[in-house]
């Protein structure tokens, strides 16, 4: 738009920003709805087999059970929620690897070459470790907390747990044993950031361990065994981090060429 005096109007600039704006907008949208399509397929194929995914759950459970009983359903529609919430998650922790992609390409074009070049293995690595944490929880500390929980009651009392309750108590566990074990993206990433060092990591390693012991008493069940299981990890893991920090930790000209903006 030209104004009076023949000159360009600033409402051209505000339209472009406006049209850049709508733009983000739609390939937002669009994004998402790739990533709820991927999650849809995937929930799809896995929904006819949604019951034997809560039987192989289940298993570490039932194996502590005393001969004879089962697991229970309190609810009339817990034996039809239960299996559908578990096939939910399953098919939504598969599609990590596309969300992240679909992320990953929506925010590339507007980062540094080497925030681009940091970006893209922290998404893999986070991706890996989380579904070592998930893993992990499964096949180590499941075992261990169930057979302690079981072996602990009162001779008179007989374990027949609800499997709704089973099933929140073990994704909340599968959530904090995958969070638990970003930990070295986390320290990679704040050096890599500098927004500290890894001398300064180094020092403050006591209040980590003991961090990492509180974080451990908060997100897992009162019980001595499953906090260990998941401080110790997250201290080793601590560990692991620095040791790669050390390796990516910023370099003087990493920000000059922060400054080019543009695709390589």
């Amino acid at each position: 738009m030209v104004d009076e005096r023949g000159g360009i109007g600033a409402n051209d600039g505000d339209d472009d920003q406006e049209q850049s704006f709508i733009s983000h907008l739609v390939e937002l949208r669009e994004r998402l709805l790739r990533s709820l399509f991927c999650v849809l397929i995937f929930f799809l194929a896995l929904f006819y087999f949604a019951n034997d995914i809560y039987s192989f759950l289940s298993q570490p459970l039932l194996k502590h059970l005393p001969e004879g009983t089962s697991m229970i359903a309190t609810e009339v529609a817990s034996p039809f929620l239960a299996p559908f919430k578990l096939t939910i998650m399953v098919a939504l922790t598969i599609s990590v690897p596309y969300l992240f992609y679909q992320t990953w390409a929506f925010v590339a074009p507007g980062l540094y070459r080497n925030e681009r070049r940091l970006v893209f293995p922290l998404l893999i690595s986070s991706t890996l470790l989380f579904y070592a944490g998930i893993l992990f929880a499964y096949f180590a500390v499941f075992p261990l907390v169930f057979g302690f929980f079981t072996s602990t009651g009162p001779e008179t009392v007989t374990v027949m747990t609800d499997i709704s309750k089973y099933l929140d108590f073990v994704l909340k566990l599968f959530l904090a044993f995958g969070l638990a074990f970003e930990v070295p993206v986390a320290v990679v990433l704040l050096v890599k950031l500098g927004m500290v060092s890894v001398e300064k990591l180094s020092t403050l390693r006591p209040y980590i361990v003991v961090g990492a012991f509180t974080i451990g008493m908060l997100l897992t069940p009162p019980d001595i065994i499953s906090q260990i299981l998941l401080a110790v990890p997250m201290w080793i893991l601590f560990e692991i981090g620095l040791v790669v920090a050390r390796r990516v930790r910023p370099e003087p000209d990493d920000k000059d060429e922060s400054s080019e903006g543009e695709f390589g």
